[in-house]
């Protein structure tokens, strides 16, 4: 059966997506623990991060830099904190946080509760940075 991920992937479940190629995806997270939480996930369904092959992990980490990269540019921060728990979700994923301070990443504060309007309109700052950062080599 296919995951709340993979049915967001194909469009069966709307999101506020940041950014997709042919391999990942990216898009804000609907409970947020800071403004601009977003998930970062492999369109392969695949259930453990480490369970990845080495090649499509590589791949997910550079693709979560160039959107981590944007995040920085869009949301004010000092950092772009990368976690993987994923436990609640049976697909492969990390979270990438906006942080002022280390405590920011723990997910036991509150969560945010943005309207759709607020986490269209963070997706849009964040897509309008995508571009300026290309893959390094």
């Amino acid at each position: 059966m296919a995951t709340i991920f993979s049915k967001i992937v194909a469009g069966e479940i709307p999101c506020h997506k940041i950014a997709e190629n042919g391999a990942f995806f990216a898009f804000l997270d609907i409970h947020p623990i800071a403004e601009g939480h977003t998930l970062v996930i492999p369109k392969q369904e695949v259930d453990y991060l480490f369970d990845l092959d080495d090649e499509t992990l590589a791949g997910m980490m550079a693709f979560a830099r160039k959107v981590a990269c944007a995040m920085q540019a869009a949301i004010p921060c000092k950092r772009i904190g990368l976690t993987v728990i994923g436990l609640e979700v049976p697909h492969a994923h990390i979270h990438l946080i906006p942080i002022q301070k280390e405590s920011d990443m723990f997910f036991g504060n509150p969560k945010l509760k943005p309207a759709p309007e607020e986490l269209a309109a963070t997706a849009a700052k964040i897509r309008k940075h995508f571009a300026e950062y290309p893959a390094k080599t």
